[in-house]
């Protein structure tokens, strides 16, 4: 479905394009520029265990959680003003962070960043869908959009890194200070404003309905990956499936509904979130275990480690953009079906990868983020193209909450079956201490902490059974993909390439 006003996009909308990539960064880099920030940061604040967790997880559990209010609330205060407000609060919060004194004000300031953070995502990639109305434009700017946010992924330990050596700890949530000066002085000359004029007042109730089915749910994945499945976490998961069904119930009866839920009546929509989710559980998972491996089987440091994933972030690059200009002449199912199953060879490298192997696990995830280009750029597209207008905001903070919950449970879905094999094969510590035998029974971190108690031969040993646990996760997970391309081809196969007329033939059976 194209939206109204298909006029093709003039310079001003492509340098628009180029201003909205810098919230779009910002948001990547935050998710991972404190990886090599943590040490630092925690010798100043001398956090705990539990708070050093929340530290890390603050930002993206609540950027979940309030992505679809935020969304459906871009699509009625004004997607542009919703933009701007959140980019000046999450400036403020970063500086609030930086010189947080506390691990309990961090920990307030990361909750903060997660709630701005969720009025940008949705923002940005809403204004793109209004600005770019030719859907083979559309797609080409959503394909720059996911890129720039997974670039910002692959960047976050290497700034952080280099800010770290010439500054202090702080200095990496300074980032935003600039970004937010030259976004705010730029969006009202390159950015359109859109509100839905008949949408109606937000419902309060609603709100609270959306973040008690998400929030638990993310927090049980979450606890799930740390400490594996208890009774806690399935309480917590069931909670947030029966406040989820009360949700989607109040939705249908509202006249002006915080989501939609009609949206997923239309197939391509729900197939293409079906996507983008089993995508996500598995680049979440292995980008995860193979940033581990590069560090703890491998011996890098975190910024070389962060070099190499370079390769694979050009590669996520170059399907981001060429996926929308291949589906010019081919269907975007057939597209993504492809690039999934290419997806599944590199999963397949990192199946047979043993130590020693860096560069075939580089080659494999290459492979593996070459897949998730295609689906972020054409997936994206479609279910923000399958919306009207005046619902792109929820079509795209919904498209947003299943990639940030997709990634949530593919570290722990993937990191639990990893440190399960890793037990399991657990080796012998042959005479260590008590106390470093359990650290290296309980996972390859923790040999290594105790490397200088336990023979040569046992840390050997513990790199092996992690890269076991490595090779199984990456078979599971390219079992869910190659079903995930296999959906494609059969529930995508009738969206025509981009810019045909859509939907004038029906769905094949």
């Amino acid at each position: 479905m194209e939206h109204a006003g298909r006029g093709r996009a003039d310079a001003r909308r492509w340098a628009g394009l180029g201003l909205l990539a810098l919230p779009t960064v910002l948001l990547g880099l935050d998710v991972t520029v404190l990886y090599l920030v943590l040490p630092s940061m925690a010798a100043d604040l001398a956090p705990s265990a539990t708070q050093t967790l929340w530290i890390m997880d603050a930002y993206g559990f609540f950027i979940a959680g309030f992505l679809i209010t935020m969304g459906t609330l871009g699509d009625r205060v004004g997607r542009r003003r919703l933009l701007v407000i959140g980019m000046a609060a999450f400036a403020i919060v970063s500086v609030f962070a930086a010189f947080a004194p506390s691990a309990g004000l961090l920990i307030l300031a990361r909750a903060l960043l997660g709630i701005a953070g969720a009025t940008l995502m949705p923002s940005t990639l809403s204004l793109i869908s209004n600005m770019f109305a030719d859907v083979r434009e559309r797609a080409l700017a959503i394909g720059v959009w996911a890129t720039m946010f997974a670039l910002g992924m692959a960047a976050g330990p290497v700034v952080g890194g280099a800010l770290i050596g010439a500054f202090w700890w702080g200095a990496a949530f300074l980032i935003a200070v600039p970004i937010a000066v030259v976004v705010l002085a730029g969006a009202r000359v390159l950015l359109p404003e859109y509100a839905d004029p008949h949408a109606g007042r937000l419902d309060p109730a609603s709100v609270a309905l959306s973040l008690m089915a998400i929030l638990p749910v993310v927090y049980a994945v979450k606890e799930a990956a740390v400490h594996g499945p208890d009774v806690r976490t399935a309480v917590l998961l069931a909670a947030g499936l029966a406040a989820g069904a009360v949700f989607v119930r109040r939705q249908r009866r509202l006249a002006s509904p915080l989501l939609d839920v009609g949206l997923f009546a239309d197939r391509a929509f729900s197939a293409a979130l079906a996507v983008l989710l089993v995508g996500l559980v598995g680049v979440g998972g292995t980008m995860y275990l193979v940033t581990q491996y590069l560090q703890l089987v491998e011996g890098m440091t975190p910024a070389a480690a962060g070099l190499w994933m370079g390769p694979p972030a050009l590669a996520m690059f170059a399907a981001a953009v060429g996926a929308p200009l291949i589906a010019r002449r081919v269907r975007p199912g057939l597209v993504m079906a492809a690039t999934l199953g290419l997806s599944v060879i590199g999963y397949a490298l990192l199946a047979a990868s043993g130590t020693g192997d860096a560069l075939a696990v580089v080659a494999g995830f290459a492979l593996v983020y070459l897949g998730l280009g295609a689906i972020a750029a054409l997936g994206t597209d479609i279910v923000v193209g399958a919306a009207p207008a005046e619902k792109s905001g929820s079509a795209a903070a919904m498209s947003e909450t299943v990639q940030e919950l997709g990634i949530a449970v593919g570290v722990a879905l993937l990191g639990s079956l990893t440190t399960a094999v890793y037990r399991a094969q657990a080796p012998d510590p042959e005479g260590a201490p008590p106390e470093a035998a359990d650290r290296l029974a309980d996972s390859l971190s923790g040999a290594i902490a105790v490397a200088d108690q336990v023979p040569p031969a046992s840390l050997a040993a513990a790199r092996d059974a992690f890269t076991t646990g490595v090779n199984a996760a990456s078979l599971v997970a390219g079992a869910a993909i190659a079903a995930a391309a296999v959906l494609c081809f059969v529930a995508l196969r009738h969206v025509r390439p981009l810019g045909e007329e859509q939907r004038v033939e029906a769905p094949l059976p």
